[in-house]
C-alpha cells in the first residue's frame, strides 16, 4: 500500500490543491466566501472553474456532474464532458464558472411531495463551496444543494447548512452574553459510525428478496447465530479484511476519515466510524461511504447489505450520529472538564440539549422512521421508539444539585485495578456508554443511536442543530434584560431542569417497566413510522422550522407527504415480492416434498407395512396442513395488496398499511419459515440463513 498521508485527499480538489493552483487573491476571495458566506463574483468563480478542470483532467477526469442528495435518501448525479466543439471540427476542454455556480437537472422525476406538478420539469442545482469538489468514477462531482424552479428546497444538504447557520448565530450571540470575547463562530461536528452485513454475492443473488428489497422476506432461523458472542470484535476474515484494506484506501483518496472498522455483534456483520467532520462534510462523506462499500464489495465478490434489519431475529444494522458544538478556537462546548459542576458553558449547554430533545422528542422520533427501521427499533439491538436521554449518575447528581439550588459536586475519579503489577490500572470514566439509550452522553458528545444505516445523517442534525438553537435564543433573550448574568443563568437551569427532567433515563431502556414508566412520565410512544411521521406537521413542529427559517410550512407539509408515501411504497415492494416468491417459488417447492413424501407412503401402503406411527406418514400429514395455510396466508396478503387501493391519501393509506399488510406479511412468513425447517435442502429453493451469515 503506498503512503497514507500521500495518498489521502488525492482525488480532492481540497485546500492545498486549490492555493497550489489559484492565483493569491482569487484564493483570499473563494476563501472569504467560504468562511463568510460573501457573494461569489463570476471572476472569481470562471478561475477556480479553469483549475479545477485542469486539475480533473491531469486526474484522468472526462466530466463533470453536480452531486446533490435529493429527498431519495441517496446521491444523484447528471455528467457532462469537458468537451466543446470547435468550427475547424476540432475540440477543446472547458469548464466555466458559470457551469461551476449552476446546474439545471430535470427536477421532475424527484420526490417533491406535491410542491410542484410533474409537468414542472425545472430544477437548480448550486455549488456549495463549503464542501471540496472530488473525482469519482473519471468524474469531477461538485457538491451541491438542490431547489425547485421557484425556489422550494428539494434536497437535504440545504436545510443542514441553514440550521448550521442558525445554531452558530445563536450560539455565539449566547456565549458572547455570558464572557466568552473569543468565540466568532460554533460548528457543528458530527461522526457517524456505519454497520453493514458482507454476505457472499452469489448467494445474494439467489434470493430475490435480498435483490429487490434488501432484506430476507423469509428465512427460518439458522441453529447458530449470535448466541456465543464470538464475532463482535472477532478476528476479521481474510477476505472481509480483504475488502475493509480497499474500501479504506478507496475513502482515504476522497479525504474520508474512516479510522476504526471491526466485526460487529451478529455474525457477517461490520461497523466503520471515521473520525469527527463539520456536519455538511460528514454527511457528504457518509453517502460517498455508503456509495464505495457497495462498490468494494462487489469487485470482492461480496454484497454489502445496508438494510436496516435483513435478516429477522439477527441484529440489525444503525448508524450511530455523534454530534458536539465547537468554536473557533477550538473549545468543545460538551466538554464536562475535570469539574462539572463549576464550568458553566458545559452546564448551560447540556441544560439547553435537555430543553431541545423533550420539547422535539417527536421530531428526533421521526428522523429515524422508515419501513426498514421499524424492524430494528426496539429489538433489542437498538433503542426503543421512545426518546429520552442518557447522563450517568455523575451530570445527573450534578443537575439534581443544580434544580435545588445548590452546588453540585463531581465524583472522585475511580480506577480499575487490573490486579496484575505488570499492567497498569485503567483511570476509569465516570459515565458508562449506555447502547439502549436513544440519545447517550458519551463524554464530550452526544450519541443519537436510533438512525437506520441507510439514513442520511442530515435529517437528525437539522433537527438537533435547530431545537438547540431555539433554546439558545430563548436564553440569550433572557439574560440580555437580566441585571445579574450569573444568577439568572442558575435559576433558568434550576427552572430547565425541572420542567425537562422527565426525559432523563440512566436505566435499561429495553425493559417493559421503562416502557410503563415512560408513558408515565408523558412521554412519546411512537412505535411505527406511520404512527411518528403526521408529528412533522403539528403546529410546534412547523412553529420551529418556519421561525429559524429551516423549512416553509409547504416544504414541511411536502417531507411529510414523501416520507408516508416512501413507507407505502417499500411496504408495497415488498408484499408484491412474498406473493411472488410464496406462489412461484416456495408453494411449488413444498408440493414438490410433499409429493415425494407421499410417494414412500403409498409404497409402503402397497407392499403391505403397517403405517401406524409412520414417518413419512406424519411429515405428509403437518405439510399439507402448512402448504394449506400457506395457500391461506398468500391469498390473504393478495386481498391485503388489493384493499389498499381504497386508502384516500398518504395518512389513510399509511395507517392501513401498518394495520392489514404488515400483520398479512408476518402471517405468511410465519407459515414458510416453519415449512422451511421441515423441507429438505434441496428441495427448498433458496439459500438459507446458515449459507447466507456463515459462508464467507
Amino acid at each position: 500500500m503506498r503512503d497514507v498521508p500521500e495518498i489521502f485527499g488525492s482525488l480532492v480538489f481540497n485546500d492545498d490543491v486549490m492555493s497550489a493552483r489559484l492565483p493569491r487573491e482569487i484564493y483570499k476571495s473563494l476563501h472569504k466566501t467560504i468562511e463568510e458566506g460573501t457573494a461569489l463574483d463570476i471572476t472569481v468563480a470562471n478561475a477556480v472553474a479553469a483549475a479545477m478542470k485542469d486539475w480533473a483532467i491531469e486526474k484522468g477526469a472526462t466530466h463533470y456532474t453536480h452531486w446533490f442528495q435529493p429527498l431519495t435518501g441517496i446521491t444523484a448525479e447528471k455528467h457532462d464532458s469537458f468537451l466543446t466543439p470547435q468550427p475547424d471540427g476540432r475540440v477543446i476542454m472547458e469548464f466555466s464558472g458559470k457551469e461551476l455556480i449552476k446546474g439545471e437537472p430535470d427536477a421532475s422525476s424527484f420526490p417533491s411531495g406535491g410542491l410542484r406538478e410533474t409537468f414542472e420539469a425545472r430544477g437548480y442545482t448550486a455549488w456549495d463551496p463549503t464542501s471540496y469538489a472530488f473525482i469519482k468514477d473519471d468524474s469531477l462531482c461538485i457538491p451541491t444543494i438542490f431547489c425547485s424552479f421557484g425556489g422550494e428546497v428539494l434536497d437535504k444538504k440545504t436545510p443542514l447548512i441553514r440550521s448550521m447557520e442558525e445554531i452558530n448565530a445563536k450560539a455565539v450571540r449566547l456565549l458572547r452574553i455570558m464572557g466568552d470575547e473569543q468565540v466568532t463562530r460554533v460548528n457543528t461536528t458530527v461522526g457517524p459510525e456505519q454497520e453493514y452485513f458482507l454476505v457472499d454475492k452469489e448467494t445474494y443473488k439467489k434470493r430475490r428478496d435480498l435483490v429487490l428489497t434488501g432484506r430476507t422476506l423469509f428465512g427460518a432461523k439458522p441453529p447458530k447465530g449470535q448466541e456465543l458472542d464470538d464475532h463482535y470484535f472477532g478476528v476479521i476474515k481474510p477476505r472481509v479484511m480483504a475488502f475493509m484494506q480497499e474500501l479504506n484506501v478507496e475513502l482515504w483518496k476522497l479525504g474520508v476519515y474512516a479510522k476504526t472498522e471491526h466485526n460487529e455483534a451478529a455474525p457477517a456483520q461490520h461497523e466503520l466510524a471515521p473520525v469527527f467532520a463539520t456536519a455538511n462534510i460528514a454527511a457528504d462523506h457518509n453517502q460517498l461511504t455508503m456509495e464505495i462499500m457497495k462498490k468494494v464489495a462487489d469487485r470482492h465478490g461480496l454484497a454489502c447489505l445496508l438494510h436496516e434489519k435483513p435478516f429477522q431475529g439477527v441484529s440489525g444494522s444503525g448508524k450511530h450520529n455523534n454530534w458536539s458544538l465547537s468554536t473557533n478556537y477550538g473549545k468543545n462546548l460538551f466538554k464536562p472538564g475535570k469539574k462539572p459542576q463549576d464550568n458553566k458553558t458545559f452546564l448551560v449547554c447540556l441544560c439547553a440539549v435537555i430543553e431541545a430533545v423533550d420539547k422535539y422528542q417527536d421530531l428526533l422520533r421521526i428522523t429515524a422512521a422508515s419501513a426498514g427501521n421499524d424492524h430494528r427499533l426496539g429489538a433489542s439491538e437498538a433503542p426503543p421508539a421512545i426518546i429520552s436521554m442518557f447522563l450517568g449518575d455523575e451530570l445527573t447528581e450534578i443537575l439534581e444539585a443544580i434544580e435545588r439550588g445548590e452546588h453540585g459536586e463531581n465524583k472522585k475519579a475511580e480506577t480499575v485495578l487490573t490486579g496484575v503489577e505488570v499492567l497498569p490500572d485503567v483511570k476509569k470514566d465516570t459515565t458508562d456508554r449506555n447502547r439502549t439509550s436513544p440519545l447517550a452522553f458519551t463524554g464530550n458528545k452526544f450519541e443519537f443511536r436510533m438512525l437506520g444505516s441507510t439514513f442520511s445523517i442530515a435529517d437528525v442534525n437539522i433537527v438537533l442543530n435547530t431545537a438547540v438553537a431555539d433554546a439558545f435564543e430563548r436564553l440569550a433573550d433572557r439574560l440580555e434584560g437580566a441585571k445579574d448574568i450569573e444568577a439568572e443563568l442558575d435559576k433558568w437551569m434550576s427552572e430547565t431542569i425541572t420542567a425537562h427532567k422527565r426525559i432523563i433515563y440512566n436505566g435499561n431502556n429495553y425493559t417493559q417497566e421503562w416502557i410503563d414508566e415512560a408513558h408515565r412520565r408523558g412521554l412519546f410512544d411512537l412505535k411505527s413510522t406511520a404512527d411518528a411521521v403526521p408529528h412533522f406537521v403539528s403546529e410546534k413542529n412547523v412553529g420551529l422550522f418556519t421561525k429559524h427559517k429551516i423549512f416553509t410550512k409547504s416544504e414541511i407539509v411536502s417531507r411529510c407527504e414523501i416520507m408516508l408515501e416512501n413507507y407505502c411504497k417499500v411496504l408495497h415492494i415488498e408484499a408484491l415480492t412474498m406473493l411472488e416468491m410464496a406462489r412461484k417459488d416456495i408453494l411449488p417447492a413444498v408440493v414438490s416434498y410433499t409429493n415425494e413424501a407421499a410417494k414412500s407412503v403409498k409404497l409402503k401402503k402397497d407392499i403391505g407395512i403397517s403405517l401406524e406411527n409412520d414417518a413419512a406418514l406424519d411429515l405428509c400429514g403437518k405439510l399439507s396442513a402448512l402448504t394449506n395455510s400457506l395457500y391461506e396466508k398468500t391469498n390473504a396478503l393478495e386481498a391485503a395488496i388489493d384493499g389498499e387501493n381504497k386508502a384516500t391519501g398518504s395518512l389513510e393509506a399509511s395507517a392501513y398499511y401498518r394495520d392489514e399488510l404488515v400483520p398479512a406479511m408476518n402471517a405468511l412468513r410465519a407459515v414458510a419459515d416453519e415449512l422451511e425447517t421441515m423441507v429438505a435442502e434441496k428441495h427448498w429453493p433458496y439459500p438459507t440463513y446458515s449459507e447466507l451469515l456463515f459462508n464467507i
